[in-house]
């Protein structure tokens, strides 16, 4: 008896190896074991945190270590936070849509070399960095200010980078069509270029997100005024010279990965997308 002709798609599936589940899933936990161990930490008491045995959880599960974090000015790191954080993520963005926008599809003498000139800052560690840019900062008078934070961080080359490549996958034919129907540079890049960009524009926006929320070096160097810390410079008031409250450390350190967390959740298609787009592998 001749066995049924499978159909032509349940030809082409081809099973997942159960190997590379495996690996998938021990890689993923893996990676989820530190955040689960901040939370662990974070509400666990005393006890827990200086005994010598290992919990995977909670004796008596508390909320002391985030009632020693509210009696902190935490509230004040927050708005700080999410101030610099914003202003710092609309400016970068902003700046590197036009010099991508500028790399990829307009033409100039010294275009490319330009280019690769600006790319070769990237081998720059940023320690180098931040002896002039705390000069310039001074001569500003910009020094214990938002601005000090702001500014330097407004502009990202991987950003630049990542608009270009980006921009280069949009038809020329799109924006001369523009062209010819009358629209300026500026029309141009704003009622073609940005409607195609949404992928970029999330992608930009969540890494600069992410890294500006979990600087901590610059912030400390340039902000002088406890009132004006972000979050996690706002870590140093939990450290003492002997000893440190883990407990509330790591209750502060959960307070700040939760925004991440949720607005990576709610932009990791934008975010997927986007980097597919652009030719990055």
């Amino acid at each position: 008896m001749a066995s049924p002709a499978r159909s032509p798609r349940a030809a082409g599936r081809r099973p997942v190896p159960v190997a590379r589940t495996l690996l998938a899933a021990a890689v993923g936990l893996v990676m989820l074991l530190p955040l689960y161990w901040m939370v662990l930490t974070a509400f666990s008491p005393l006890t827990d945190l200086y005994s010598t045995g290992l919990h995977w959880w909670p004796t008596t599960p508390t909320l002391r270590n985030f009632r020693t974090v509210l009696a902190l000015p935490t509230g004040t790191w927050l708005m700080n936070s999410v101030v610099v954080t914003l202003c710092v993520v609309a400016l970068t963005v902003t700046v590197n849509l036009l010099a991508g926008y500028v790399f990829a599809k307009t033409r100039f003498r010294g275009r490319d070399p330009l280019f690769l000139v600006l790319v070769a800052t990237m081998t720059v560690p940023l320690q180098v960095l931040m002896v002039p840019q705390f000069k310039m900062v001074g001569s500003l008078g910009l020094f214990g200010t938002f601005w000090a934070v702001i500014l330097p961080a407004s502009s990202a080359t991987f950003g630049i980078f990542l608009a270009r490549q980006f921009m280069l996958a949009i038809p020329d034919e799109v924006i001369e069509a523009a062209r010819c129907d009358g629209a300026g540079p500026v029309r141009t890049f704003v009622s073609v270029v940005l409607p195609l960009s949404k992928p970029l524009i999330a992608v930009l926006s969540l890494l600069t997100f992410l890294n500006q929320w979990n600087d901590f070096a610059w912030p400390l160097t340039v902000l002088k005024d406890h009132d004006l810390y972000t979050l996690s410079v706002g870590l140093l008031f939990l450290q003492g010279q002997y000893t440190s409250d883990y407990g509330a450390i790591m209750a502060l350190a959960l307070i700040s990965v939760l925004p991440m967390v949720v607005i990576f959740l709610c932009f990791q298609r934008y975010f997927v997308q986007g980097f597919a787009r652009s030719g990055i592998k």
